[in-house]
């Protein structure tokens, strides 16, 4: 990758790696669902006149049917079936599951013809998905089969959601798309906030769902969008390799929560099969040509070659006018 896709591919796995301290203190006091829908209304709400001063929303919305479904797969979806699912599964299962994001985008960005994976990204992605076991344990629990169908269609939803902006938004501006998509969702969840409202709204909890709305999703959207132009859908869903990493590092340095075996194995994993599943494939044509040593002598002969033949011409031409010239 280039530096600034590895600055927004480190920016991102620290930004989507706070959530999951911010929404521990949020949940004590509020329903996720209010939750989620703090996240969204706030963000949306600090970017729609930004939006509406830069006319980015009309082009937007004239495109609304791939903008609906990257909401419902990416923001709708994901937050709902993650909430549900956390009330049963413990987070070692949850963290497992959603780690397997990159090797589905894989399998689908290769299906259809938009990256190329060699041997090593592949291998990365392995060992990537092994630090993520190892950071979280193997504490899993498969009790509850509708919390983990609802996990699983998160992942697949984190997978196609980079896919639907590289292929359907890209051309469009990014700071029209999050608020849009942030507006979208939030409509869709105030109903169920409002039957979760809280009574009371205690300091901590509320500043966790402000920074919630303006750092890890208002903002982290944005950086999202510029770190799949740049580095493709596929790259770009490793982050989540990241986030657990971030997430447990932020546990044992801010909240006091112990240092395990695994996780000092995990974390070196975890980088490591990032560097390696993020890295980018060689061209074809640079594979062909380190496969054939002799390539450039080819090119040298058949210029040579073209060079005869072009003299050849030249000189028959030049005879057959001076033949020309003695008939006359």
């Amino acid at each position: 990758m280039t530096q600034r896709g590895w600055a927004l591919f480190l920016g991102m796995g620290v930004i989507w790696g706070v959530p999951y301290a911010m929404i521990r203190i949020a949940v004590e006091d509020f329903d996720p669902v209010f939750v989620a829908f703090g996240r969204t209304f706030i963000g949306a709400l600090v970017l729609v006149p930004i939006a509406m001063y830069t006319k980015a929303l009309a082009p937007v919305f004239r495109r609304w049917r791939p903008l609906l479904l990257y909401t419902v797969v990416e923001i709708v979806g994901p937050w709902l079936f993650i909430g549900y699912a956390e009330t049963t599964l413990n987070s070692s299962t949850v963290g497992l599951l959603i780690a397997a994001v990159p090797l589905i985008a894989v399998v689908i960005v290769t299906k259809l013809g938009q990256d190329k994976f060699d041997q090593r990204r592949v291998i990365g992605l392995l060992v990537g998905f092994a630090g993520v076991v190892t950071l979280v344990g193997l504490d899993i629990d498969l009790t509850n089969p509708a919390a983990i169908g609802a996990i699983a269609l998160t992942t697949i939803g984190y997978a196609v959601g980079p896919i639907i902006i590289n292929r359907s938004l890209a051309d469009l501006p990014p700071l029209g798309v999050v608020t849009a998509s942030l507006l979208i969702a939030a409509v869709v969840y105030a109903p169920f906030a409002a039957l979760r409202r809280p009574a009371s709204y205690p300091v901590d909890a509320s500043l966790s769902v402000v920074g919630l709305a303006l750092i890890c999703t208002a903002a982290a959207f944005l950086m999202f969008f510029a770190l799949i132009s740049e580095v493709g859908p596929a790259r770009a869903t490793v982050i989540t390799y990241i986030n657990p990493a971030v997430a447990i590092v932020l546990g044992v340095t801010a909240l006091g929560e112990p240092l395990t075996a695994g996780m000092a194995i995990g974390f070196p994993l975890v980088i490591l099969g990032s560097i390696l599943g993020t890295a980018r494939s060689r061209d074809a044509s640079e594979d062909a040509l380190v496969a054939s040593p002799a390539a450039p002598e080819a090119v040298t002969e058949c210029c040579e070659h073209q060079l005869s033949v072009a003299k050849d011409d030249v000189g028959a031409v030049r005879s057959h006018s001076g033949r020309a010239d003695e008939h006359t």
